[in-house]
């Protein structure tokens, strides 16, 4: 096989040069610059419910023996700014796998209306999407199960700019076990690059109504890093 001969430095050069002095008068060389393909925003609606789809028949805490009718997954705007966070479904949501649609729920749109939002414009979620039996606290080990299944995923691809923990279960979930409502309530923590702003819940809200105000208070905050 017949070797090919490397060219020195100075050889370039005179190449170079050679090519140059052959080309039109006013020629100027410009290095091509290669154009970046635009890149396609990820289908966020597919990806939720591919997430969805993979734990259709979750069993991987206990919730999923104790009498759940139905895995209650988030609902709302797939590109929200706002995402609410809740403890879990209760009876309403687990029959109709609808999270927030109780007494609760009702409460929570009238909130969501009053600050002159749809529900349709943000996203609602829980922590645990299984019913826990009587509506009592998910367990530590069904949150944990839970949230680094889906919560976490769900967070991660919607991508809001502000999350409201409601209630002491979710705070927690999201922001530490230390986290009490009684501290956290109304201070925006960073979470990566999302801000994370705890209030009571709205089943709180109906046996305590002069907590109303505080819940109202935090709403007009989460309006201000909004509109920034």
């Amino acid at each position: 096989m017949k070797s090919i001969k490397k060219k020195s430095p100075k050889e370039k050069i005179i190449t170079y040069l050679e090519y140059l002095t052959k080309q039109p008068q006013g020629f100027a060389y410009k290095e091509q610059k290669v154009k970046k393909q635009p890149t396609t925003p990820p289908n966020k609606e597919k990806l939720l419910n591919q997430l969805f789809f993979q734990y259709q028949n979750c069993q991987s805490c206990p919730l999923a023996t104790q009498g759940r009718t139905n895995i209650v997954f988030g609902q709302g705007n797939h590109n929200a700014k706002l995402m609410f966070v809740g403890e879990g479904p209760g009876r309403d949501e687990d029959l109709q796998a609808l999270p927030f649609i109780g007494r609760a729920g009702k409460l929570l749109t009238k909130i969501i209306n009053a600050m002159n939002l749809k529900r349709e414009d943000i996203y609602i979620t829980n922590v645990v999407k299984c019913r826990p039996p009587n509506n009592r606290a998910p367990l530590p080990e069904e949150s944990n199960t839970c949230k680094s299944s889906i919560l976490f995923k769900e967070i991660e691809i919607v991508n809001p700019k502000i999350i409201c923990t409601l209630g002491a279960s979710a705070t927690q979930a999201i922001l530490g076990d230390d986290s009490t409502i009684s501290k956290t309530r109304g201070i925006f923590f960073q979470l990566e690059n999302k801000l994370v702003i705890p209030t009571f819940h709205p089943a709180y809200l109906l046996r305590n109504p002069s907590a109303k105000r505080l819940v109202w208070e935090d709403m007009q905050k989460i309006l201000k890093k909004l509109e920034e």
